[in-house]
């Protein structure tokens, strides 16, 4: 038992450095059971040591950073990213990162992609139909859209790239008549989504709960 004890704490150590490059964060759980097993290992006599438990380690922390994505741990840094996607960058989020808003081909942080699923259902139910323009925006497109709309802040249409909530998979432009805007003003802060950009009634970004 004192030999896991030691891994552990090895583990908490290893964890707060990998938290500090703003990466994708290693589950306790997953990372508890490698801890458990080398060590098992060791007791049993195997050829555990501190590079087989590296090893170990960085298998898991691989496996867990590609599943993340689809379920996303809903919470923001203090600077409004997606704790669980920060260390990518804005627009350069791999696809598998992501997740799909079903049956739209959309794409979104999985959290905003969840509550946007429960929102659409939710305005079906009461007659109004909202459609999806953009979602999720690689770096590359938010430049192209600088270049054909212009920046925002000269009297454009577009964040300058690397700074959109588009491309952190928080914000959805959305098709929405008279009725459907009317019902997203009304409803739309119950499923976390605010119209938080002037002048366009079409933008629309997730907030978790307490953001």
């Amino acid at each position: 038992m004192d030999g896991i004890a030691a891994i552990t704490s090895r583990i908490a150590e290893i964890r707060g450095t990998l938290a500090s490059f703003g990466g994708p964060p290693v589950a306790a759980a997953a990372v508890t059971s490698t801890a458990r097993a080398t060590a098992t290992s060791s007791a049993l006599g195997g050829t555990s040591s501190t590079s087989t438990f590296a090893t170990a380690l960085a298998s898991e922390v691989g496996r867990t950073s590609a599943t993340v994505g689809s379920a996303g741990t809903g919470t923001l840094t203090a600077k409004g990213v997606p704790t669980d996607l920060a260390g990518y960058g804005n627009g350069r989020i791999p696809r598998e990162a992501l997740s799909e808003i079903s049956g739209t081909g959309h794409r979104l942080w999985a959290p905003a992609a969840r509550q946007y699923e429960a929102l659409s259902a939710a305005a079906k139910r009461d007659g109004v139909t909202i459609g999806i323009t953009d979602s999720y925006r690689t770096y590359e497109s938010q430049v192209d859209l600088a270049e054909r709309k212009g920046l925002y802040k000269n009297g454009g249409l577009a964040a300058v790239p690397g700074t959109s909530d588009h491309g952190w998979g928080r914000s959805l432009d959305l098709r929405l008549d008279g009725n459907a805007l009317s019902w997203m003003r009304e409803n739309g802060a119950r499923y976390g989504f605010r119209e938080d950009v002037p002048r366009e009634s079409w933008h629309w970004t997730y907030y978790p709960p307490g953001s």
